[in-house]
């Protein structure tokens, strides 16, 4: 069984016992949340389909960890000027353990 799931305006498929990464979400470190964003589920071959959403799925994770991800830097030259500028971004992210996918 599995189901796509959106969370921060991005799709995920998930299973009972995976560990995605999403974009930060406001939970601590072991924390129990549910994702109700559910826009298919799969279960023997069959699938169900939202509109854009199912109305009774859901799909309960714990939180792992909050991190920040690697560092880019974005160089912005301008052509046959000495101008320049480098500067750096680094994203945050939490790590979800799927435990339990509710619905049909």
């Amino acid at each position: 069984m599995y189901a796509i799931v959106e969370t921060s305006g991005k799709q995920y498929r998930v299973s009972v016992g995976d560990k995605i990464v999403v974009d930060k979400l406001n939970a601590q470190p072991e924390s129990e949340i549910v994702l109700e964003k559910v826009l298919m589920l799969s279960s023997e071959g069959k699938n169900i389909f939202g509109s854009p959403y199912i109305a009774e799925a859901s799909v309960k994770a714990k939180v792992v960890d909050s991190f920040k991800g690697d560092k880019i830097l974005v160089f912005k030259p301008r052509p046959k000027k000495t101008h320049r500028r480098l500067t750096g971004h680094r994203s945050r992210f939490t790590k979800l353990a799927v435990t339990e996918i509710i619905g049909g």
